[in-house]
């Protein structure tokens, strides 16, 4: 169950976004509700919320405000601004917050879904995430084998992101490069190219069984970036093209 508060100093916005979050995700969110910056920043330290719907322009404590404190203490929690001035200042200060997602008033129904499904998906890559590091507590035999499980289990979640490599996978994890390489090799059999190669291309395999999909959707759907580079590691690892795997399969 994820945690959305809503945060807005007119009756009529939190019930529309209230009305939105709960047509699109019934039985996924638990919705709270501040009328403003210092009731947010007191309902969220009580409560710790996983989003929030934050209003920029309220009195007091405007939405800028409120959302630097809750994240000093929170800085897990995933803001979404709303404002109905696209001020440049404020579109700053979102930015420099790492603000989730930054949405124009009116609201559009489609805008704050897409926000709040963005956020979710962060969320829990983030969780996946704290998982991995969590394991490196342990003696060095079990630290290494435990970090190489969660690392496997992570990638089998995140394999279809073009941004995952080892380089990337080691800088998240606070590891070093050429250690994460040797324990991924010590402990499951094979590289860690190879294994994400593997996954992708496996993944390739079940959407090719769909003659209306492109190659150019399916490459990106499995975290390759361009159809020709799909196609290089895909013969690589099966010996065909996807176009021959796929004419294969009729």
């Amino acid at each position: 169950m994820t945690k959305i508060l809503i945060v807005d100093d007119e009756i009529p916005e939190r019930r529309h976004l209230s009305n939105c979050l709960r047509e699109a995700f019934p039985l996924d969110v638990f919705v709270q509700y501040a009328s403003d910056g210092k009731e947010a920043v007191s309902t969220a330290s009580l409560w710790s919320p996983d989003i929030i719907l934050m209003d920029i322009e309220m009195p007091e404590l405007n939405g800028i405000q409120a959302a630097e404190q809750i994240l000093s203490s929170n800085s897990d929690c995933r803001i979404i601004f709303i404002t109905a001035y696209p001020i440049f200042e404020y579109a700053k200060e979102a930015v420099r917050l790492k603000a989730q997602d930054y949405i124009l008033k009116p609201v559009v129904k489609e805008e704050v879904i897409n926000a709040v499904l963005k956020a979710k998906q962060s969320l829990a890559v983030q969780r996946q995430l704290d998982g991995l590091k969590s394991v490196q507590d342990c003696g060095s035999e079990e630290k290494g084998a435990k970090i190489v499980r969660k690392v496997i289990q992570w990638l089998e979640s995140n394999y279809s992101s073009v941004d995952v490599n080892l380089e990337s996978v080691a800088d998240l994890l606070g590891l070093n490069v050429t250690y994460l390489s040797l324990i991924f090799k010590k402990y499951s059999g094979t590289n860690f190219s190879d294994y994400l190669s593997d996954l992708r291309v496996n993944a390739a395999k079940k959407l090719l069984n769909d003659p209306l999909r492109s190659m150019n959707e399916i490459a990106t759907m499995t975290g390759f970036d361009s159809s020709s580079y799909f196609t290089r590691v895909f013969k690589k690892r099966t010996g065909m093209t996807p176009s021959e795997y796929r004419r294969n399969q009729r």
